[in-house]
């Protein structure tokens, strides 16, 4: 029984691998086997045209950007493609986050922004300019880096990022059955929950976003106001108001739950049901009024967080909306699984090296993410596939609990087991370059496009 469970999951990475072909509908083969170098590849990728040095890639070095400028990928069916590999006995959770591929210094590359970086300064500021990428990963309850993307997408600067995620969103719902559990996307702090939940309310889906501990919302406007009968006057909208920060201001919560957890001690959480924000008009400047969006307001408090000691221990604070009411031990779980995505975020970058190509164009960036995504996820269906080629420092581990990059390291072995759905070069005489003589004219220079408030 195990060798068979095996031959199927080698099977179901065999039939991934030759539709991931299928969506490279220009230069695939050169594309395809630019993937294949990078899951090949000894060590962290810092060298793109060093790939083509690689055993499997059997072109020239010049293939490579060619691959990149020239080739076209089916973005919609690729999306089709990891929605179907995903792994169904993950719960239905997802976490959103952006990163940026940075390109400070590229002045001939169009629709870049200043984004935030943590990482990388400029100027001595935490901002670089470049262009931002939104992923959505599946993410599982086993206390591992691993997830499973299954979009990726450009965040054009002059777009309105909350429409654009819920544009995404509302795309990847469309893939997912609509048969089993309420998918939840979990976001961080700097979404605006309370726009992502009013457009999303007609679809089947949850929203659970961190909140800021000074956050003011409302309960239910009191069913008569306190007038007499018949004076004018416009009826309430708002009701008794309640204050994250302030204890005082609090109602007795309508849901509690109260968990031992072996890394935070007491895990103690409450829910108030029912609760709106006061909204602006801001967004919702072309309404008549601004409408008032229900949700449930979550906190969440620990006894302790894991060590090193001597961190300050903060109250944690969600905001959530959807059908019904909040499965609250699914919501304190899922927010802190969410932060898996940022070990994604790592390995591609430094691992895979998403950021690493000095590609032109942004198109170019999107072709080279969409096979990072691709080279993830044959990474994850190879997790027990492979061999673990330890280094004589680490530990010895079942090849199911492999990380990313030890499954990488045995990858080489199942990658010639499997072959591949590429064919050979038709030739590798170099071409005739470009004629002598001629000149080309300077590239165009593109400013750093600033987000307009």
């Amino acid at each position: 029984m195990p060798g068979l469970r095996i031959d199927t999951r080698r099977d179901d990475l065999a039939r991934f691998r030759n539709a991931l072909h299928g969506t490279f509908t220009r230069w695939g083969d050169a594309l395809f086997e630019l993937g294949d170098a990078l899951l090949v590849a000894p060590g962290a990728i810092t060298s793109i045209p060093q790939l083509s040095l690689e055993p499997v890639f059997s072109r020239s070095h010049g293939s490579l950007y060619k691959a990149l400028h020239r080739g076209r990928i089916d973005a919609e069916a690729l999306r089709r493609l990891l929605v179907a590999h995903r792994p169904t006995a993950w719960p239905m959770i997802f976490a959103v986050d952006a990163s940026t591929f940075d390109r400070c210094d590229a002045e001939t590359s169009p629709e870049r922004g200043f984004y935030y970086s943590a990482s990388k300064h400029s100027a001595g500021q935490p901002i670089v300019a470049g262009w931002s990428y939104q992923w959505i990963s599946q993410l599982d309850w086993a206390p591992d880096s691993w997830t499973a993307p299954v979009d990726a997408m450009r965040l054009t600067v002059g777009a309105d990022a909350t429409t654009a995620t819920v544009d995404q969103v509302r795309r990847l719902v469309g893939l997912l059955p609509n048969d089993g559990d309420v998918p939840l996307f979990v976001f961080d702090a700097g979404y605006d929950p309370i726009a992502l939940g009013h457009e999303l309310t007609d679809l089947r889906a949850e929203v659970l976003c961190r909140i800021r501990d000074d956050r003011v919302f409302y309960g239910d406007p009191p069913p008569r106001p306190n007038r007499p009968p018949g004076t004018g006057g416009r009826p309430p909208r708002h009701g008794q108001r309640f204050k994250c920060s302030d204890p005082t201001t609090w109602t007795e919560p309508e849901e509690s739950l109260a968990v031992s957890n072996p890394r935070y001690g007491t895990v103690t959480v409450q829910a108030w049901h029912g609760l709106h924000p006061r909204i602006s008009r801001g967004r919702w400047r072309g309404h008549d009024a601004p409408p008032i969006v229900k949700g449930s307001v979550i906190r969440v408090e620990v006894e302790h967080l894991p060590k090193p000691a001597g961190r300050v221990k903060k109250t944690l604070w969600l905001w959530w909306s959807g059908e019904g009411v909040p499965d609250l031990d699914r919501c304190w779980r899922a927010y802190l699984r969410r932060f898996d995505i940022e070990h994604t975020f790592r390995f591609a970058k430094n691992t895979l090296g998403w950021t690493t190509p000095s590609v032109r164009t942004p198109e170019q960036a999107d072709r080279w993410t969409w096979l990072v995504v691709a080279a993830y996820t044959q990474l994850r269906l190879a997790r027990g596939l492979v061999e673990d080629l330890r280094l004589p420092w680490e530990r010895p581990k079942d090849p199911s609990l492999l990380t990313p990059t030890r499954v990488r390291r045995g990858f080489r072995r199942l990658g010639a087991m499997l072959g591949t759905p590429a064919s050979p070069p038709k030739s590798r005489t170099p071409g005739p370059g470009r004629p002598k003589g001629t000149r080309r004219p300077p590239r165009t220079r593109y400013p750093v496009v600033r987000k307009v408030a």
